[in-house]
């Protein structure tokens, strides 16, 4: 877009232009974006940018309105700029940092509450979330659930960054230990013993990632998506992990790429852990598996 194509004088025009400029680019949802976009932009809500279609944009206004259109019409995700995404009810702080929290992901929260929900809530239980990322996985289980506590690991210091923001935000950072590390290394280091293990690992295949939406391979953190040759590497290293830390009944649940869940099973039942189950998401694809560590580790 350059500047002879920028020349809204008004709120309405600013937005019908938008929608047209997103369509050209095929952008998912091309109203919805120009208007989140422009409320942003104007520091406004929704409901005041559509209440404002007629107000005549100052210099200052039209200048930051057409930087931000271009740069979304570059590829870079809504989210990133303006660093917030909802998920599970809560507003988070999102940057390039972590991945960009997906409804998807609150089926691991459903599965994760669910089987905490079986256990003696008036007691304290420890679970770790491996790849914290923006921490919208341990904010959700931590407010849902006030006598949990959390071990959120990250490879990445300024993801942690990002999901201690959010923790203090949503006032349950006094439930979380924050540590820097790979996987589970740090529970097996410290000798911390788990009621569980939750992670949303790089499930992608290395080869696959090029493919994906622009939005996703051009800014996403490729650390946070990049799953080795089949997908599985994580998998593979961090099931032998849980079974090192979890207490006897504790469980897994892991998020999982949409044709993931036999081979996550027949790892998790190659370690020795039973009752695994697959839980589908809306669209019938393989989401999450969960599987409970019965305490004895199969040689």
């Amino acid at each position: 877009m350059n500047r002879l194509e920028w020349k809204p004088a008004t709120v309405g025009e600013a937005l019908q232009a938008a929608v047209s400029f997103f369509m050209q680019k095929e952008i998912g949802s091309p109203r919805l974006e120009a208007e989140v976009l422009l409320a942003y932009g104007l520091g406004v809500s929704r409901a005041g940018l559509l209440a404002r279609l007629r107000d005549r944009l100052s210099d200052d206004q039209k200048e930051r309105l057409g930087e931000l259109i271009q740069r979304r019409l570059t590829g870079c995700p809504l989210q990133y700029i303006t660093g917030r995404q909802e998920f599970w009810g809560l507003d988070f702080t999102v940057t390039p940092a972590v991945l960009i929290p997906r409804p998807e992901t609150e089926l691991l929260v459903e599965a994760a509450l669910a089987l905490l929900g079986q256990r003696d809530r008036t007691a304290t239980t420890w679970i770790a979330d491996v790849g914290v990322g923006s921490g919208a996985i341990t904010v959700a289980m931590a407010r849902e659930h006030p006598r949990l506590q959390v071990l959120a690991t990250d490879l990445s210091e300024a993801a942690l960054a990002v999901a201690r923001q959010n923790a203090e935000q949503h006032g349950v950072a006094g439930q979380i230990r924050f540590t820097q590390g790979d996987l589970l290394g740090p529970a097996i280091e410290a000798g911390i013993r788990l009621n569980a293990v939750l992670s949303n690992p790089p499930y992608i295949p290395a080869g696959d990632i090029p493919s994906l939406q622009r939005e996703v391979a051009g800014f996403e953190p490729k650390l946070a998506l990049d799953g080795g040759e089949d997908g599985l590497d994580c998998y593979r290293r961090l099931i032998p992990q849980a079974g090192l830390v979890l207490e006897p009944g504790g469980f897994v649940a892991l998020e999982i790429g949409y044709n993931q869940g036999g081979d996550v099973a027949g790892l998790l039942e190659a370690q020795g852990f039973a009752d695994i189950r697959i839980i589908r998401d809306g669209q019938g694809h393989d989401r999450v598996v969960t599987a409970v560590w019965p305490g004895e580790k199969k040689v």
